[in-house]
């Protein structure tokens, strides 16, 4: 139940009943009503701007309009109060046994509250980490990891037909670099003394592992191979090596993706996928071959001062035409971008949203333009920017890691902090701001520690549950139980205040998901949580509002009713976050 769509049918019928919409009825448009909760808790339940966007149009005074809407209301046995503020806004006021059946819903409807199905089955990629191969993953990879992940489970629970991908950077330069930093740690397992690491290649510890698995394997034998034989072995092996330790630090960060793609494999065959994206372009008449100035400031990657096979991605919202071609016949990276978005369009996904690090912004016009060229206008791409995440401990920046020799890895942050700790606190601010990750401030057990506050609700449910037996052991607490219970006990104003932020759930996951903007859950559940733990606190100076009252036996299953309606959405947005849901904290 969408209390908000509720009320955005019923409010549209209001207004068509009225008589002047209906002498005016071609000029009424629903396009820009809004229907919310309001900004002051204190001016009532849901508010609309519906008198001030038709006003105009009808011909009339907004606050007159409101109050011939409000009007309407007047029979609704829902509506306890009806107001009109400001310019013309409608707050209204609900009473408490919509409320109350409220949490009948959400109790039968459990973690399932919420669910919608705005994304009616849209086919949606979700391409996020894409690390290259060549070592651990890093602390900005693991806020990137952590928003895709999280964007998906939104998504997929606002009714989208979601895929999780990765796009294994496995070709390029990086790549032979890692090959022949293996190629140096192979024959140091194999005795040699190799020294210092020159510069340029990867001086990591993690690769010591990789060349002593050579040298168990092939003994001696790589050194008297064909140079080019022997370096495409150790590349194979290298980048499964590097997939599998990726793919175990981001399990460790309950990531885990549906599909893993190549980019090697667009090189395949003759690089056949880039050559048909580009002839595929070609014959939609968005290449030509021609020259490109030089860019201002530093000289861009794929400049040539001289005739190459242009991309015409001003045509499509670029700032300058982008090289697909060489003069000397090779393709450039840009080009296997292009090759991998078509493969996508063709997979089905008419709606690609990549999730990248903040220093990937120059990207975002051009993969824009592939997406319009390639696709004639008909998918959607949206580029998602994760800023720096910044380490500290007790305030003090913290830089290296044992581990990777240079950089803080994922693992390391995870086995400090708890997987739990890092995912919610990578969403608790958004991806488009920096973000300062203290270790001692996210494992403090207090309300400044919003993952602790929040999973302290949740097992604070728990916990209140489990009182409530001790004290009433036949009680039935089941959902189906609570769901038909007498919930007419709910009636204080902090209880109703708590019943309505669970109205606004659904809302959010909608907006939230359209906006692709997941850490608006982590939000809630802040919110949520702050709630619960308010009321909770006022049972300490009011008996009376104690969720288990021992001499109130109808109170009690009432306040359980709401006590289970909380934790099924606490337990279902840490589920979008990837975060635990604990029935007890120690």
């Amino acid at each position: 139940m969408n209390v908000f769509k509720d009320f955005e049918t019923r409010i549209k019928q209001a207004i068509e009943a009225l008589e002047v919409v209906k002498d005016k009825g071609d000029a009424v448009s629903f396009e820009r009503l809004a229907v919310e909760p309001p900004r002051d808790p204190a001016h009532g339940d849901i508010s609309t701007n519906a008198a001030m966007v038709l006003a105009k149009p009808l011909g009339m005074n907004p606050r007159s309009l409101a109050e011939m809407i409000s009007a309407q209301f007047n029979s609704d046995p829902d509506v306890a109060e009806t107001s009109v503020a400001g310019p013309g806004f409608l707050n209204f006021r609900l009473t408490a046994p919509f409320w109350q059946r409220l949490v009948s819903v959400i109790a039968r409807d459990g973690v399932d509250y919420g669910r919608s199905t705005v994304g009616a089955g849209h086919k949606v990629n979700v391409e996020y980490v894409s690390a290259n191969p060549t070592g651990p993953m890093h602390v900005g990879h693991c806020r990137g990891a952590v928003v895709g992940d999280a964007l998906a489970n939104l998504m997929a629970f606002a009714g989208y037909d979601v895929t999780k991908e990765y796009y294994i950077n496995d070709a390029g330069s990086q790549i032979d670099v890692l090959t022949k930093s293996v190629y140096l740690r192979y024959r140091e397992a194999l005795g040699e003394i190799i020294g210092e690491i020159p510069a340029g290649l990867y001086p990591g510890d993690y690769l010591v592992p990789v060349g002593q698995a050579l040298a168990k394997d092939y003994g001696t034998a790589l050194r008297s191979m064909p140079e080019d034989e022997r370096m495409a072995l150790i590349k194979d092996r290298t980048i499964d090596a590097m997939m599998a330790m990726i793919r175990d630090d981001l399990k460790a960060l309950n990531v885990e993706h549906d599909v893993f793609y190549s980019e090697r494999s667009l090189h395949a065959d003759g690089e056949r996928a880039i050559r048909n994206a580009i002839n595929d372009l070609t014959f939609k008449g968005h290449v030509y071959k021609g020259k490109l100035p030089p860019p201002k400031g530093q000289t861009a990657e794929d400049w040539e001062d001289r005739e190459q096979t242009l991309f015409r991605s001003t045509e499509v919202g670029d700032d300058m035409d982008r090289p697909l071609i060489k003069s000397d016949g090779s393709y450039t990276y840009f080009a296997a971008d292009v090759a991998y978005f078509r493969d996508k369009f063709e997979r089905g996904f008419t709606e690609m949203i990549y999730v990248l690090g903040a220093d990937h912004g120059g990207y975002i016009k051009r993969l824009e333009a592939v997406a319009k060229a390639v696709s004639a206008g008909e998918a959607k791409l949206t580029v998602l920017l994760c800023q720096l995440v910044k380490i500290y401990r007790n305030g003090e920046p913290v830089r290296m890691s044992k581990r990777s020799g240079d950089f803080i890895t994922l693992r390391d942050v995870v086995d400090e902090v708890g997987v739990d700790s890092v995912r919610f606190m990578m969403l608790y601010r958004k991806s488009s701001e920096s973000l300062d990750f203290d270790f001692a401030k996210v494992t403090e057990q207090s309300k400044d520690n919003p993952v602790f506050y929040v999973q302290y609700a949740h097992a604070r449910c728990a916990s209140v549950m489990r009182q409530a037996l001790e004290i009433f052991p036949d009680l039935d607490l089941s959902a189906e139980a609570l769901a038909s219970a007498d919930l007419s006990d709910l009636v204080h104003e902090s209880e109703l205040a708590l019943i309505a932020k669970l109205g606004e759930y659904p809302r959010m996951i909608e907006a939230a998901a359209s906006g692709q903007e997941p850490h608006r859950v982590a939000f809630y559940l802040y919110e949520l949580a702050s709630l619960l733990h308010a009321h909770w606190n006022k049972g300490r100076d009011e008996p009376g509002l104690r969720f288990v009252n021992d001499k109130n036996r109808q109170s009690t299953i009432a306040r359980m009713g709401l006590v289970y309606a909380v934790a099924s959405v606490l337990k279902s947005g840490l589920s979008i976050t990837g975060t635990d849901a604990p029935e007890e904290m120690r």
